[in-house]
């Protein structure tokens, strides 16, 4: 049975749940990846499909035979990946340059409920009003699984984190085991979700090591871990600069890591040939006194203005260097603005792409602006020797 049988008999039985095509061909797309499921409109069965373009969810309803012939076509020419859930199973698999379709299948001990619902309620991957143990000890949500007032943002920026992370890791064949590091955790709201999310909705076998320089913190980590008998996450005190492991690492998580420490971070993924990188900036200050270009001088000259340039001069030399050292990257809002300011991720995916173009890339920008010693660069070069004696 081919995957467009499976599809095609899904349709016809309604069995359906949705579908994720992700993997894009054409880098031209200004989307990556689309979101189908089945509606009911008007007492009609249909399909809709999801394009978010610029942080919008676009939505088209389609017909379902027109629907199935735009699946097979996006499938043969456009996605290279996708994720088919009926009631009764799971599929995952991939479609080759020369269009060859491999695929897994997870068959379900029970079926799972459908809703074709039109105005369908936001699905966060954890819920609100059930609870969530790790977030009653954070104190996110009471024992009922109501979220506090006060920690809804917290709630939805965990959900948020997630959703992003579940968008990266669908376009993959992920192992049964992942070992992620993450740097500068703090009180680690996001780096517990990422243990449940593996250990608990994915039934993966994951290690999480926790890095922090507050020793309160750490110890206040490391205790809620043992209370929720989290035994595979670990939090330890020491400093990104420093830290460093004989162990494969799969993802390096670095969120509102302060200035260089972000540069550290993403050197140490490169180092360890991490598949995933999900990285927040947080305050910019090494390129405010490099970045030169005599054309720019007037912006240049305003202080605020130069304050938000040299932010972005810092995180696109971010992008070029990753990009230069193998990694697909984009750049997408974490969290709207009303809540940080600091809402700029870096979302990296380990790909084999053309490294040299973006060498010169990151050479002719770098010339552009006028750079010079840069603190990724001396940091890579430090590492890489320290490899070597």
């Amino acid at each position: 049975m081919t995957i467009f049988d499976i599809i095609q008999n899904a349709l016809h039985e309604r069995t359906l749940v949705s579908i994720i095509l992700s993997g894009i061909r054409d880098k031209n797309l200004n989307y990556s990846r689309i979101d189908i499921r089945p509606v009911m409109i008007g007492g009609v069965y249909m399909l809709q499909f999801v394009k978010n373009i610029d942080n919008k969810d676009i939505h088209e309803n389609l017909q379902t035979d027109q629907g199935y012939e735009l699946i097979r076509d996006l499938l043969e020419n456009t996605f290279r990946n996708f994720n088919v859930v009926t009631t009764d199973r799971h599929v995952n698999g991939l479609v080759s340059k020369k269009k060859k379709i491999t695929f897994k299948t997870l068959v379900f001990d029970k079926e799972i409920d459908l809703n074709l619902s039109h105005n369908k309620r936001k699905d966060y991957i954890i819920p609100d009003h059930k609870p969530c143990v790790f977030l009653h000890h954070l104190g996110v949500m009471d024992a009922n699984g109501k979220v506090y007032k006060s920690k809804y943002d917290k709630f939805r920026q965990i959900n948020k984190f997630l959703e992003i992370m579940d968008h990266i890791i669908s376009s993959e064949m992920i192992g049964d085991r992942m070992r992620i590091i993450d740097f500068g955790c703090g009180k680690a709201y996001l780096t517990f979700a990422v243990y449940y999310y593996f250990k608990e909705v994915l039934k993966k076998n994951v290690f999480i090591t926790g890095l922090d320089l507050k020793e309160d913190v750490v110890g206040f980590c490391n205790t809620t871990a043992a209370a929720l008998g989290y035994e595979n996450l670990v939090f330890k005190r020491e400093d990104i600069r420093d830290y460093s492991t004989k162990d494969p690492v799969d993802m390096v998580i670095t969120l509102h890591a302060c200035d260089t420490a972000t540069d550290a971070a993403l050197v140490k993924a490169i180092k360890w040939q991490a598949k995933y990188i999900l990285s927040v900036p947080c305050c910019q200050h090494e390129m405010f006194d490099k970045i030169r270009n005599a054309d720019l001088q007037p912006m240049l000259d305003q202080g605020l203005i130069k304050e938000r340039l040299s932010s972005l001069v810092t995180d696109t030399l971010r992008v070029l260097f990753l990009q230069k050292e193998g990694y697909d990257v984009s750049t997408i809002e974490f969290i709207s603005m009303e809540h940080t300011p600091k809402n700029l991720m870096l979302r990296g995916l380990k790909k084999n792409i053309d490294r040299n173009l973006y060498q010169k890339q990151y050479n002719d920008f770098k010339k552009f602006w006028s750079l010079e010693d840069v603190f990724i660069e001396e940091f890579y070069e430090k590492e890489l020797k320290n490899d070597e004696s």
